[in-house]
């Protein structure tokens, strides 16, 4: 047992872990979702078509695929504290040159530094909630940090395109970038890895159960082991799939395609992407507490993504959007699409404790992979229709050629959820390790 000071030492370092790193973690989404917003400005600025502004977002996507697995191998080996502090400083210098770009070329620079930089905040976060909060509320916490994280996808919608009004584009990610040097520096000063650090006992031992041992052997011999594990990949394609066409959609195509396509203003436009990214914030949270208590995971993964699946027939089909039809389609789509989190507490539970940031990390490749083909590939084929139709100006008919591809893609992480191992919220309760 605790004494009093023990408790509140344990509490206090839980929480500052979370919202200094949760804070990080805004910073990524702010990121992911922004070029949305200034799509317009950022064509003017540089002059870009839409496959070289689906390039320059998708920068952002590709070197944060290469860095998963990586970022999983340095929260298990070095801890998060350190991987938290040092990519707070590579990102914040990524947005500072992102800000001041007067090229294309340059801005490419900066924005894959600040993909380099936050790509390691969200698996360094899960790590962190392994190791301060119980196993049996992780998916729970997993979806309060999917909440928080969101915080930053909803500033860069309506929040961001109401402060363009007021400054540019540029002194926002200048004002990014400091801000992401100070989480930096919080981070190193004053985050702990785990209870372990400062001589507090994990929170297994609280709940009278052995401590999770510790990986024995090279990093290496780790990460194979959760790469020849079957049943952690089935996860990665859920990801794929259903994260890849929602940060594909919401993070760039979306205020395009309302715009462009139903002839809504910017704010309209970034209206629905922030009613859709407030749906995935509070769906995340629903079905991670939902899963949990119901200790089933494989259910409630089939049921969102196949909801989610359906929300992209009437974009498809060209349907109308006008009035509460669209707010009501783009808020269902954001609060089923968080079916998709749940392989990542399946991924924890199927692989040994000390490996939960390497194969969550594996997982988490399916989404951004998935999105920095996307993000390009569908510009490619809406340029590809605008030049069939002559000189008019872009329209819906261009855009549907873009909404198919990702509505392909959720289909393909509908089908990969039917793969996924069902564990009953369990560490490692229904899978053998081979």
């Amino acid at each position: 047992m605790l004494n009093t000071h023990q408790s509140n030492q344990l509490l206090r370092l839980r929480w500052t872990a979370f919202v200094i790193v949760g804070l990080a973690y805004v910073l990524s989404f702010f990121h992911r979702f922004a070029p949305a917003a200034i799509s317009s400005d950022l064509q003017q600025t540089f002059h870009a078509s839409a496959a070289a502004l689906g390039g320059l977002a998708a920068t952002y996507f590709y070197v944060y695929t290469v860095m998963q697995i990586p970022t999983g191998v340095l929260v298990d080996t070095l801890g998060a504290r350190r991987v938290v502090a040092i990519g707070g400083v590579v990102g914040g210098i990524g947005s500072l040159l992102f800000g001041v770009a007067d090229t294309l070329a340059v801005a490419s620079v900066g924005r894959l530094l600040v993909g380099l930089g936050v790509s390691v905040m969200f698996i360094s976060m899960l790590k962190l909630n392994a190791s301060w909060f119980h196993d049996r509320h992780f998916a729970t916490v997993t979806g309060i940090t999917i909440l928080i994280g969101n915080a930053g996808s909803l500033l860069a919608a309506a929040p961001l395109a109401w402060a363009l009004g007021f400054v540019s584009w540029r002194t926002v990610f200048v004002a990014v970038g400091l801000f992401s040097l100070l989480l930096a520096a919080l981070s190193w000063w004053l985050v702990r890895n785990h209870p372990g650090e400062v001589d507090l006992p994990s929170l297994r031992e609280l709940d009278g159960k052995a401590a999770h041992p510790p990986h024995q052997g090279h990093w290496y011999d780790g990460l194979l082991i959760v790469m020849k594990n079957r049943a952690t990949w089935p996860g990665l394609w859920v990801n794929m799939g259903i994260a890849g066409s929602l940060f594909a959609f919401g993070g760039l195509w979306a205020v395009p395609f309302l715009r462009d396509g139903y002839g809504m203003d910017r704010a309209a436009a970034t209206n629905h992407t922030t009613l859709l990214l407030a749906g995935f914030a509070v769906g995340a949270l629903f079905i991670g507490a939902l899963s949990d208590r119901l200790g089933r995971r494989k259910p409630v993964m089939i049921a969102g993504a196949l909801g989610y699946c359906l929300c992209w027939l009437p974009m498809a089909f060209g349907w109308s959007l006008d009035g509460v039809a669209g707010y009501a389609l783009f808020l269902l789509m954001g609060l089923s699409a968080p079916s998709f989190t749940l392989s990542w507490s399946c991924a924890k539970e199927v692989n040994p404790p000390a490996l939960s940031g390497m194969a969550t990390s594996v997982v988490n490749v399916g989404a951004f992979l998935g999105t920095a083909i996307m993000q390009p590939l569908v510009g490619w084929a809406i340029d590809r229709a605008h030049a069939a139709s002559g000189n008019a100006p872009l329209g819906l008919s261009d855009y549907r050629a873009g909404i198919a591809i990702m509505l392909g893609f959720s289909l393909l992480g509908l089908v990969a959820t039917l793969f996924i191992r069902e564990t009953y919220c369990r560490q490692n309760g229904a899978v053998k390790i081979s």
